[in-house]
């Protein structure tokens, strides 16, 4: 049978048999992808007074709310944040601070869950400040810090906060030291500082800490190559990981190898000669050895009264850190500035002006104007 007749076949039946299931109905029109019926419930803000006696009060769900007001970039939250923090302050301050980083893969946050239940068997109240790295094309933090913490993140005794640089090395490191006066101000007795990786940061976290412990692991390659003699001299400690298995030789003899270099080290301010442990986060082995160094540490700077003047000195740095943070926000967010950089910015590009001159152009119009 040719196709012809097959379609003329087809279009009699159809025209014999309205209303069967040959007819296409309209069928139902495309509904909303979200609920019409739905409205968003504005969450009320909190005052200041309510804020603080949250966080004094220890209530975990508003100091997370009020460290999200001080990460936020809004200018209208700024004001209201700081007047938080200046009233914790004078409820601040009472903690041991313990800045910890380690070359990746390390296992900081296997490490410090360990650990962190043996600082809250001890009958201390913990917070653990984690700073994810931003990624440079994107802005994202995967901040899995909270979700590998498994046997802690449910403690009551623990308060885990996870932070994304956002790209900004010393706004995170401000914003990361008023989070610390806020978990103090709940009642945190120690506090530790994650910062994922080895890097410039370190510097900056070393400047808001008590004690810096660097985490390390073995049969790595050439041990001491594998981290920067910067970092090294910050360390108060310096703890072997993964020290289980077929690992505990090579573990003992990174730590030969590591103490054996830290003598060679000017003595640092502190008066203290760093100290090098092995540790197994997995077996529960040389935790509380490690802990026995953080008190012995703790024990003899506070003996010399190094521990108020390192304190000090850090006050000190971040007030002026402050300052040229301010002053910095205050020249990029002025109306004059921001109708002549672009121009300024070009002219330096097409080589027709130097670089220096037009910086030093533009603050001198800065200044001018704010007189």
């Amino acid at each position: 049978m040719s196709f012809t007749k097959i379609n003329h076949y087809e279009k009699e039946y159809a025209d014999t048999h309205h209303g069967t299931a040959l007819n296409v109905t309209e069928g139902v029109k495309d509904q909303p992808i979200v609920n019409p019926y739905f409205t968003r419930r504005k969450r009320r803000q909190l005052s200041t007074e309510e804020y603080v006696a949250g966080i004094l009060g220890g209530n975990i769900t508003i100091l997370s709310q009020a460290i999200t007001l001080i990460e936020s970039s809004n200018p209208a939250h700024y004001a209201q944040a700081q007047e938080i923090i200046e009233a914790c302050l004078p409820h601040a301050g009472k903690s041991v601070r313990i800045g910890i980083t380690g070359v990746p893969g390390a296992g900081k946050s296997t490490f410090i869950e360990a650990i962190g239940g043996m600082v809250t068997s001890l009958r201390h109240k913990l917070a653990v400040l984690a700073i994810d790295p931003s990624s440079e094309r994107s802005g994202g933090s995967i901040l899995g810090d909270k979700t590998r913490m498994e046997s802690i993140s449910g403690n009551p005794d623990v308060f885990i906060r996870p932070s994304p640089s956002a790209g900004s090395l010393g706004g995170v490191a401000r914003k990361t030291r008023e989070t610390v006066v806020l978990g103090e101000g709940a009642g945190s007795a120690v506090v530790f500082i994650e910062r994922v990786g080895v890097g410039q940061s370190e510097t900056a976290v070393h400047s808001m800490v008590d004690m810096f412990m660097l985490l390390q692991i073995s049969g790595a390659g050439d041990e001491l190559q594998g981290i920067k003699r910067g970092i090294m001299e910050m360390a108060d400690i310096m703890v072997i990981t993964k020290a289980d298995g077929e690992n505990i030789h090579k573990a003992e003899l990174a730590k030969t190898q590591y103490q054996s270099a830290l003598r060679l080290f000017p003595m640092p301010e502190s008066g203290w000669r760093p100290m090098v442990y092995t540790s197994s986060a997995v077996a529960k082995t040389g935790l509380e050895e490690v802990w026995k160094g953080v008190e012995e540490f703790l024990d003899h700077t506070r003996a010399n009264h190094f521990f108020q003047h390192n304190r000090n000195r850090q006050n000190k740095y971040w007030m002026y850190e402050s300052i040229d943070e301010v002053l910095r926000n205050s020249f990029y967010q002025d109306p004059g500035i921001e109708s002549l950089i672009g121009d300024y910015e070009q002219r330096v590009l097409n080589d027709k002006l130097s670089s220096f001159i037009a910086a030093k152009e533009l603050l001198d119009i800065y200044f001018k104007d704010i007189k």
